[in-house]
C-alpha cells in the first residue's frame, strides 16, 4: 500500500464542539444581548448574548456562543465553504484552525477587540465543587465537548443497502442495532456515545440535493458536481460509518483537553466500531454449520453443547414470535455463545435483515475502508498557516 493509500484509510472528523474559558471577559461581538438582573435590588447579575450562526459559502453553518468568559463553537469544520463532506480533516489541529479563522472575524462594535483563538492546554489541575464532594481535572486551554469519528467503507455497487441491513442484526456494546424504515440507516444509541451506518449516496440525494437546487438551481455546476459525487458513491457502494463521542465519554476517557491527550487514541476507539461486521460471515447458517462454528471458534468445548446451542438458534430462526426467558442463566449462556458468532437472539429474527448476510456468503461482499476519491473531488482546504497558540 502506498503512502497516499494509507492516508485514505484513516478516519476523519465530521463534527466538533469545542469551548474555552478565558481569564478575561470576552468582547461583546453580537448585535443582541441578554442581561440578567436581581428584581429586588436591580443589581446586574450577568450580561451575555445568544448564540448565532456563522454562514459561509454553500450555506455552511457554524454555531458560535459567547457567554462572559466562555467561547463555544460547534459544527462541521470539514464542511466549511464546501458543497459536501464526503472527505474531511484528519487532525484536530486542522479542525480548530478552521474555527480560529472564523472566530477572529468577529470584533466589538468599535473594531478594537476580536474574539480570541482557541489554544492548546499546557497543564491541568484539580477542581472541586463548592461542596467539596467531587473533583475533576481542568486544563488551561480548549476543551472538546463532542467529536464525531468517520470512515467511508466501500462494499461494492448494489451491496450498500444489504450490508446495512446485515449490520442491524449486530449488537455494539450492549445495544441492539435499530434499522430505519427505509433500510438505509442503522444506529446504536448509548448514553455517552452514538454509532450510525448509512448509505452515503442516499444521504447526498436526500439532504444536499434539495439545498443545492434552492441555492444554485438544477442546471448549475454545483448541482452537477453533487450528482457526480452521488453516482460515484453508488458505484463504490459507500457506507458511512460514524461515531459520536459525547462529553461524558470524552471526560471519562480523559480525551477532552486539547493538547493533553494522544490523538491516536481515537483511532483505537474507532477501530472497535469498524470491526462490528467481523461476525457477519457466520450468520444465517443451518444447524450443522452453526454447531461447527461454535466449536471452531472455541465458544464451546463439546459437540453436545454445540448442538444444544444450535437448536436454540434454529428455534429463533424458524419459530416467529418465540419468546426466550433471558432471566434464566442457561438462556443467558445460549445468547452469549451465539452472540460470539454474530447471532443476536435477543432481537426478533427478521428474514429481510438476515437475507443480506446470505448475499455476503454467496456473492462475497468485499468491504474496504480505503476510498480512492475521484479526480473531480474537491478536497477540504485547511487555513494556509495553522496558527496554534499554546
Amino acid at each position: 500500500m502506498t503512502e497516499s493509500d494509507s492516508l485514505q484509510t484513516r478516519m476523519f472528523y465530521d463534527y466538533l464542539t469545542v469551548e474555552q474559558v478565558f481569564p478575561f471577559v470576552l468582547p461583546k461581538v453580537s448585535d443582541t444581548g441578554i442581561c440578567y438582573y436581581d428584581r429586588r435590588t436591580g443589581q446586574q447579575l450577568r450580561d451575555t448574548c445568544p448564540g448565532w450562526k456563522h454562514e459561509g459559502s454553500y450555506s455552511t453553518v457554524i454555531q458560535i456562543r459567547v457567554d462572559g468568559n466562555k467561547l463555544t463553537v460547534k459544527g462541521n469544520p470539514s464542511a466549511v465553504n464546501r458543497l459536501d463532506n464526503l472527505d474531511g480533516f484528519r487532525s484536530l489541529d486542522e479542525c480548530i484552525a478552521v474555527y480560529n479563522e472564523i472566530v477572529t472575524e468577529y470584533s466589538d462594535q468599535y473594531g478594537f477587540w476580536r474574539l480570541p483563538r482557541f489554544t492548546k492546554c499546557t497543564s491541568w489541575g484539580m477542581r472541586q465543587t463548592e461542596e467539596g464532594s467531587k473533583s475533576s481535572l481542568v486544563g488551561n486551554g480548549a476543551r472538546i465537548r463532542r467529536l464525531d469519528l468517520t470512515t467511508n467503507r466501500t462494499v461494492g455497487k448494489g451491496n450498500d443497502r444489504a450490508y446495512i441491513r446485515a449490520l442491524s442484526t449486530q449488537r455494539y456494546g450492549y445495544k441492539n442495532g435499530h434499522l430505519y424504515e427505509d433500510g438505509w440507516t442503522v444506529d446504536w444509541k448509548a448514553r455517552d456515545h452514538y454509532e450510525k451506518a448509512y448509505g452515503k449516496a442516499q444521504a447526498i440525494r436526500k439532504f444536499l440535493f434539495p439545498k443545492c437546487k434552492r441555492n444554485f438551481g438544477e442546471e448549475s455546476s454545483e448541482f452537477r458536481y453533487l450528482q457526480q459525487l452521488a453516482n460515484f458513491c453508488d458505484d463504490q457502494g459507500v457506507v458511512r460509518m460514524e461515531q459520536e463521542l459525547k462529553s461524558e465519554f470524552l471526560q471519562r476517557e480523559r480525551l477532552e483537553w486539547w493538547g493533553l491527550f494522544d490523538e491516536q487514541s481515537f483511532q483505537g476507539i474507532h477501530s472497535k466500531f469498524l470491526a462490528i461486521d467481523e461476525k457477519l460471515e457466520v450468520t444465517a447458517m443451518d444447524y450443522s454449520t452453526i454447531a461447527d462454528q461454535l466449536i471452531e471458534k472455541g465458544v464451546v468445548a463439546s459437540r453436545q453443547a454445540a448442538n444444544a446451542t444450535a437448536n436454540i438458534a434454529l428455534q429463533w430462526m424458524n419459530c416467529p414470535g418465540i419468546h426466550f426467558d433471558f432471566n434464566k442463566s442457561q438462556m443467558k449462556q445460549y445468547a452469549a455463545r451465539l452472540g460470539r458468532i454474530g447471532l443476536n437472539i435477543r432481537m426478533p429474527y427478521d428474514i429481510t435483515r438476515h437475507s443480506a448476510v446470505t448475499v455476503r456468503r454467496c456473492e462475497e461482499i468485499v468491504t474496504s475502508d480505503v476510498l480512492m476519491l475521484p479526480s473531480f473531488y474537491r478536497h477540504p482546504v485547511a487555513p494556509r498557516h495553522l496558527r496554534l497558540v499554546a
